[in-house]
């Protein structure tokens, strides 16, 4: 059996790792909810997704908000990290790709003999 380079996760949980940045960002499942163009209740299943994953708790429920986990805490530092880096990335991308495109060499045509 093949391992992953990296300890990720699925694809599922990896998806959900935005919407628990969200909902940690604003410390709201409902403002997550809004900004991510979903339910509730969506939001809550995607959290679960990787509660379960992980094994613990990543919010505690007070009345109608929510309070990170000590876990919770360590894995939204790192996501808004590394969120953070790659949105910079994909910016300086955007923005400079045209012009490193338009330096490349034209593409190679391999020539069949025969």
């Amino acid at each position: 059996m093949a391992h992953r380079y990296y300890d990720l996760l699925s694809l599922t949980v990896l998806t959900a790792l935005e919407v628990f940045e969200a909902s940690a960002r604003h410390l709201s499942l409902e403002l997550a909810a809004s900004e991510l163009n979903l339910t509730s209740g969506e939001i809550s299943q995607q959290i679960k997704v990787i509660e379960d994953a992980l094994g613990v708790p990543l919010f505690v429920r007070r009345g109608t908000g929510v309070v990170l986990t000590s876990a919770g805490q360590d894995l939204y530092t790192e996501l808004a990290s590394i969120f953070s880096k790659a949105s910079d990335v994909v910016t300086t991308i955007k923005h400079s790709g045209r012009s490193r495109m338009s330096r490349l060499p034209p593409p190679m045509h391999s020539r069949r003999s025969g």
